[in-house]
């Protein structure tokens, strides 16, 4: 079976984890790297191999030697290349968020049916190893019905700034930025309910407190402290159609004494934490049991979990294997991340049968 020819479209900090994913595995190559910035592709193709650089995207779509495409530019792109290349016949793996609103996110769908390509979302804690082990428990039934879960990410000074930190490209602040992956964390381990109704809080308080210092944080390339239409801090309360409810928090900044990540699901039958370590909660005999699984790694890793991620796709492209998270779910997440904003905008419940 030939290798995969790989065009990677962004040359950002992002594209540095599916490039290093895509050159350790053997039945892919990168052929082709594109970014606006014709000297950060070039580094990026010098670095990876990659024979082709362009600075156009749809040069790149037209190349025919391109069977597949990782999609890591800004939000506000997502969905406008993502549709060009599957109707130019690639498979594509687009960075989360799939888009910035519903409408979007049913325009890809439609593409993807359309077009009868592979299109993953790119939700990379599915493919954990830490959110694998605690599937095949949940699969098992060990947990029993889960109806209810709670996710925080909250970091207490960790505005990224640049186009993180700019609504008109990336859409919102940690809700659409950290938020997405607790929040698909629990509703793909919660079996994938029906959204019915959102309700939110979304504060813009602190901005990004330039003034602090003696704490360091990460960056964007284009980092201006001055800058900034994006929320502080949101917090939800979503409800599904089976009757589960999902609670859920995060910040960029926040008078908190830590950073911290909570990831806990409950069922009827036990208990789960997979962040900040995988722990499970069962009952033997009569008795109330913590359970720590002997495992590599209890905690995400997330190196292995963009490999993980990449070959999946990779898979999916060459073998025609389902993808573990299809346009229908980045869909399904678009509406919780979507809700959540309108619900703060209009200060009261959404429901996904009409407000959104």
């Amino acid at each position: 079976m030939a290798a995969l020819q790989v065009g990677v479209i962004g040359a950002g900090s992002i594209s540095s984890l599916h490039l290093g994913s895509y050159q350790k595995n053997p039945e892919a190559v990168i052929y082709a790297i594109c970014d606006l910035n014709e000297e950060r592709a070039r580094a990026k193709a010098e670095q990876y191999g990659a024979e082709k650089v362009y600075t156009d995207y749809r040069a790149l779509l037209a190349d025919p030697r391109v069977e597949a495409v990782s999609i890591c530019t800004w939000n506000n792109t997502h969905a406008e290349i993502a549709i060009a290349a599957l109707d130019a016949g690639k498979h594509v793996l687009v960075e989360k968020p799939l888009c910035q609103t519903v409408d979007q996110a049913l325009q890809v769908e439609a593409a993807v049916r359309r077009s009868g390509k592979v299109l993953q979302v790119g939700f990379v804690r599915r493919y954990a190893s830490n959110t694998e082990i605690l599937k095949r428990f949940i699969d098992a039934g060990d947990l029993g019905e889960i109806y209810y879960a709670k996710a925080s990410c909250i970091r207490r000074l960790g505005n990224p700034g640049g186009w993180f930190a700019d609504v008109e490209r990336s859409g919102g602040g940690p809700v659409i930025d950290l938020g997405v992956h607790i929040i698909d964390l629990c509703w793909y381990l919660m079996g994938r309910p029906k959204v019915q109704s959102v309700s939110a809080n979304t504060y813009h308080k602190l901005g990004n407190r330039k003034n602090v210092r003696n704490l360091s944080f990460y960056k964007a390339a284009d980092y201006d402290a001055d800058k900034n239409t994006v929320e502080d801090m949101a917090n939800a309360l979503i409800r599904f159609e089976n009757g589960a409810s999902l609670m859920v928090d995060v910040s960029f900044t926040l008078h908190a004494k830590q950073d911290e990540i909570a990831v806990k699901l409950y069922g009827t039958r036990g208990g789960a934490e997979i962040e900040p370590e995988l722990l499970l909660v069962s009952e033997r005999h009569d008795t109330i049991l913590n359970i720590t699984p002997q495992v590599d790694n209890l905690t995400f890793d997330f190196v292995q979990g963009f490999q993980n991620e990449i070959d999946s796709f990779v898979r999916s492209c060459l073998q025609g294997v389902p993808t573990r998270s299809p346009v229908e779910d980045g869909v399904e997440v678009m509406k919780i991340l979507c809700g959540i904003y309108e619900s703060s905008r209009l200060g009261r419940e959404v429901r996904m049968d009409g407000d959104v």
